[in-house]
């Protein structure tokens, strides 16, 4: 079968679709697992952009990506450097800030999907990287294009309390770290967007099953201003749940992220969540803001914040994951 797609780094013989025009961007996505392939997905539909190749050190990965897409898929995502104009990098977490380097280097604009990183030092490295090379370098906390369609971003009072939860059962996926960098991340990153100020104490727990890093954390976050934020993630729950909850003094508003309802007693006026493709949506905006000097909705310094309040709830649970969290205060929606 002919390839679609732009010549890659070693791969003389791979050519340019007929109908590529120099006004494409050309895409590439490292890591063709669950995420990757809706990233490629999602890619392949935009009418302004070539899928241009992916990269994956599975044989199985790569001849499902080349039987479905037409491109070319690679075991070395180094290949792929210099021939992408826009890049999704959905590699397991620990490899996301030495990736994203090479890809800015090379004059990428890149879009990884959350964590930013694993530390904060790296973080930080990627976002003066981006800014000195004029890239564009955007988080994939795809919950924040569903959570804005509620408007509830809108307004500039901070809630009183937030309750966050979010979990289901171990997919094999992200173990490289805890659950707290894993997944309660996206709330982590909510909770920033809601409240302002920085965070004065951590209280958390966690309990690791599969490997070292806690697959079951609970957390209370206070901030300068009093509000607080209780927060639970498990990726060995028996069913998927995730919602917020977010009292004012005024009333509370519930959001059901799976079932996509809100419900809503203060004064506020909310949108009703509509919005069927988070990702599709995250996707389109990095291209925009590639293409046309559009605004991200995650900025990479908001990325970092999550990951700093992410990092200190590993800190505090990292001598307290003996037992189940499943009776505990944090687990009130388990």
């Amino acid at each position: 079968m002919a390839h679609k797609g732009l010549p890659l780094r070693g791969n003389p013989s791979l050519h340019l679709k007929p109908e590529h025009t120099p006004r494409d961007l050309r895409a590439g996505v490292v890591g063709i697992g669950t995420f990757g392939r809706h990233h490629a997905s999602k890619y392949a539909r935009l009418s302004s952009v070539e899928l241009a190749g992916v990269a994956d050190p599975s044989a199985d990965a790569r001849r499902a990506a080349t039987a479905t897409y037409g491109v070319p898929a690679v075991a070395d995502w180094r290949e792929l450097l210099g021939a992408v104009d826009v890049v999704s990098i959905c590699s397991p977490a620990l490899t996301h800030a030495s990736i994203v380097r090479a890809f800015l280097n090379a004059g990428s604009h890149v879009l990884v999907e959350k964590p930013i990183a694993t530390n904060l030092a790296e973080a930080d490295q990627l976002i003066a990287l981006a800014e000195a090379t004029d890239r564009v370098l955007t988080v994939g906390h795809q919950e924040r294009f569903v959570f804005a369609r509620t408007g509830l971003l809108d307004y500039v009072d901070a809630p009183l309390e937030v309750e966050c939860w979010r979990m289901g059962p171990w997919s094999g996926r992200g173990g490289d770290v805890s659950v707290a960098v894993d997944l309660m991340i996206h709330d982590l990153d909510l909770v920033h967007r809601l409240v302002p100020g920085e965070v004065t104490d951590v209280d958390a727990k966690g309990y690791a099953r599969h490997n070292r890093h806690a697959d079951e954390v609970g957390a209370l976050v206070t901030f300068d201003g009093g509000a607080q934020a209780t927060l639970f993630a498990s990726r060995m729950a028996q069913s998927r749940s995730r919602g917020m909850r977010a009292t004012y003094p005024d009333g509370v508003i519930e959001i059901d992220f799976l079932a996509r309802k809100v419900r809503n007693s203060t004064s506020r006026l909310l949108n009703p969540l509509k919005l069927e493709d988070p990702l599709g949506e995250s996707v389109e905006s990095f291209v925009n803001a590639v293409r046309f000097g559009a605004a991200t909705l995650v900025r990479p310094e908001e990325a970092r914040k999550a990951l700093e309040t992410a990092l200190l709830i590993d800190d505090a649970c990292k001598a307290r994951r003996d037992v189940p969290l499943a009776a505990t205060r944090y687990a009130a929606h388990a």
